[in-house]
């Protein structure tokens, strides 16, 4: 093991690379300088999603001298004092009966509003399950179904949204027709691939240019099993509003690229090269798993795409497609982890963590994991078996076994997932002459 590079000090310089990812999109902070100007009127704030309460503590901060009322929902857990903005917890990734009430409320508190009243809309991941309207004559249950469903489907965060907007009453623009002739401003925090405002939260304020016939092919395509009522509703549902139909000032408060950034600059501190992969990649989490063993390899043995020691960072949003056995306990960055340490098979001097920006990894309660050259010897230490847990989707259990979970507790943010991937050392490259 190279020296200047301890299970220690690369563990800590890991962990300092995830915690400033997020440390850079705390909204209390970043909100102040997007706001839009003040209104004449009222302001009324709405919001959804696992940011929702910071956003709207950092807003109330920020204008106290103008008349603000509102509410906004987040995920159980994830709440914070808001002053004049109320603040309702409802239950995430499958929704319950405060996030239909929730959406129930928002409507209303938009109902009779002139054009010198402003409607600000905060945004963050998990807004389509907090703040959830089923359209006609879907209920509640027909709602809950639905998400299960495209859960365990395979389909992309943005495919999902795409259904969920075509089965919605108040999402894919349906607020901002309830809201007018009031000036309509949306807030985002992005952990959308590509960061499409119009797919956070599933754009409950900005216009939509999905159709039903996109909703419909997606359905079809992961064959996601519908309840009959929810079949129904797409049939009878009209369009959600197009570009053009409605206003749409909106603006990004923090996105995946910036974490990114933000933890390039702390990496440089340790001493290492940041090689960014990009901010929006997708795909099943333990092939991505397996892609990143072999881009370390390649920096460790041939210098490219970066010289050791260096850090391979990456965003967006993974998928674990969960087949019809049963399935263990974890989330998408625990299964990356899993993957990439059984492609590794105890390379020397290559450390990763990964961890979703929301502190929670689908489930559990942990954020991701931390992984070493030694993870696998030390499993087999405790007779862990990597390649089972692994086609058990047991991840959790498999890092918290080994005590490798990385726990932040809600961070009341989220970017989407950070991974970074640490070269300690390298080796001098094979040079080809080429005739």
């Amino acid at each position: 093991m190279n020296a200047n590079w301890t299970d220690l000090r690369a563990r800590t310089a890991l962990r300092r690379i995830f915690d400033a990812a997020i440390a850079s999109a705390d909204p209390r902070i970043t909100i102040a300088s997007a706001l839009p100007a003040k209104p004449r009127g009222r302001c009324i704030v709405i919001g959804a999603g696992k940011a929702s309460a910071a956003m709207a503590a950092g807003l109330d901060a920020a204008w106290p001298d103008v008349e603000l009322s509102g509410v906004v929902v987040t995920r159980h857990g994830h709440s914070a004092p808001a002053g004049r903005i109320e603040v309702l917890e409802a239950s995430h990734p499958v929704p319950d009966d405060t996030s239909k009430a929730a959406a129930i409320r928002m409507l209303r508190a938009v109902e009779g509003l002139s054009s010198d009243d402003l409607v600000v809309v905060l945004m963050s991941g998990g807004g389509s399950a907090l703040m959830t309207l089923p359209a006609s004559p879907m209920t509640l249950a027909d709602k809950q179904a639905v998400n299960r469903a495209l859960l365990a489907s395979g389909a992309t965060i943005a495919e999902m949204n795409v259904v969920r907007k075509h089965l919605s009453a108040i999402k894919g623009g349906r607020l901002a027709l309830a809201a007018r002739p009031a000036r309509v401003t949306t807030l985002v925090i992005s952990d959308i691939p590509g960061d499409d405002p119009a797919a956070i939260g599933s754009g409950p304020s900005l216009p939509d240019s999905s159709t039903k016939a996109d909703a419909q092919e997606i359905i079809d395509r992961f064959a996601i099993d519908l309840p009959a009522a929810a079949r129904l509703a797409l049939e009878q549902a009209d369009e959600t509003p197009k570009p053009g139909e409605i206003d749409a000032d909106v603006r990004i408060l923090a996105a995946p690229f910036h974490a990114l950034d933000a933890a390039a600059n702390v990496a440089r501190d340790e001493g290492l090269t940041p090689i960014l992969l990009g901010d929006a990649i997708e795909g099943e989490a333990r092939e991505l798993g397996t892609m990143m063993a072999g881009i370390a390899r390649s920096v460790a043995m041939h210098a490219q795409p970066g010289q050791a020691p260096a850090v391979l960072l990456s965003g967006g949003e993974t998928t674990v497609t969960i087949g019809r056995g049963p399935a263990g306990r974890g989330g998408r960055n625990t299964e990356f982890l899993l993957g990439l340490v059984i492609a590794l098979s105890g390379a020397a001097d290559i450390w990763a963590i990964a961890g979703d920006s929301d502190g929670i990894d689908g489930t559990e309660d942990a954020a991701g994991a931390l992984i070493g050259p030694d993870t696998l010897q030390r499993a087999a230490a405790k007779l862990l078996d990597a390649r089972a847990c692994l086609a058990a989707h047991d991840s959790y259990t498999f890092f918290d076994r080994l005590g490798d979970l990385v726990r932040t507790g809600p961070t009341l943010t989220n970017v989407n997932d950070i991974r970074a991937v640490l070269i300690g050392a390298g080796k001098p490259g094979i040079k080809l002459r080429m005739r």
